[in-house]
């Protein structure tokens, strides 16, 4: 038998939930003593203390603890619910870091306003170029919903390139045109260059462009597109300084991709008109 203190230190929880699990009925000690009133318990109420802790992380309220325990939940569906949050969570981590990094860009852009250099950017005449892609649409053209789209994209892209019979010869290329049914949505062009007929790659979903040449100010970026907003509005400074008009969305050439996504390197292409 442990003292309540004992109890305590090896579940890693504190007497006095203890003592309110005891109160409202959730985990009677093993024994009370009549005189002190002193708890008493055994090693086998760890397993229902784990459980309880388990559910609360879950998110359940103490009252339904209860009635899940009440109901006898066995250890594997008692897993199945503790992988499901852990799932749950780390989808909520990921959503957090995203936004943090956005919160951080954006921070970015605020401090260097005035600041920042525009003499990285170039005017150049962008040939023409010939890419297998693969298209969804976004919610909107904001870095959550683009990469929830862009992402699984890309996976599938590369994934049946193969099965196309189609090779890349050439860096990945995005591009981005507002929604024709409007409401703010994007259609997100997933793609990557390649040599090969134009048209439809077999049944794989693939389809093959050719992009047509055009006038763009251009600027490298370096790190994780989420982080992209300072570097997408140094090129929006120089267009408005250089008595050039924005022609449509930035396209997105992926020069470097290794793993460590610090490390991408990504040229903003922008279609640009004279003034």
């Amino acid at each position: 038998m442990f003292t309540i203190g004992d109890f305590a230190r090896y579940g890693r929880v504190s007497p006095r939930m203890l003592r309110h699990y005891d109160a409202i009925g959730l985990l009677h000690p093993d024994r009370t003593d009549p005189a002190t009133g002193y708890r008493f318990y055994g090693a086998a109420q760890l397993a229902r203390l784990n459980r309880v802790i388990a559910l609360k992380d879950l998110g359940f309220t103490l009252q339904q603890v209860h009635a899940v325990l009440d109901e006898r939940v066995g250890p594997e569906e008692l897993r199945g619910m503790l992988r499901l949050r852990r799932a749950e969570l780390e989808a909520a981590r990921s959503a957090a870091e995203a936004r943090l990094a956005q919160v951080e860009a954006r921070l970015r852009s605020i401090e260097s306003e005035g600041h920042m250099p525009t003499d990285d950017v170039v005017l150049k005449t962008v040939p023409a170029v010939r890419v297998a892609e693969l298209t969804g649409t976004a919610a909107s053209f904001g870095p959550e919903d683009i990469t929830a789209v862009i992402v699984p994209l890309y996976d599938r892209l590369f994934a049946l390139l193969g099965t196309a019979g189609l090779t890349p010869s050439g860096p990945g290329v995005a591009y981005y045109e507002d929604d024709p049914a409007g409401g703010g949505a994007i259609v997100v062009h997933a793609g990557v260059t390649v040599t090969g007929p134009v048209g439809p790659a077999g049944d794989t979903g693939i389809t093959v462009v050719e992009l047509p040449p055009f006038e763009a100010a251009t600027i490298v970026h370096r790190g994780p597109m989420e982080v992209v907003l300072p570097t997408a509005q140094t090129l929006a400074r120089w267009i408005d300084a250089g008595g050039y008009r924005s022609a449509g969305y930035a396209r997105e050439i992926s020069l470097e991709c290794p793993e460590d996504r610090e490390k991408w390197v990504t040229e903003l292409q922008e279609p640009v008109t004279a003034v």
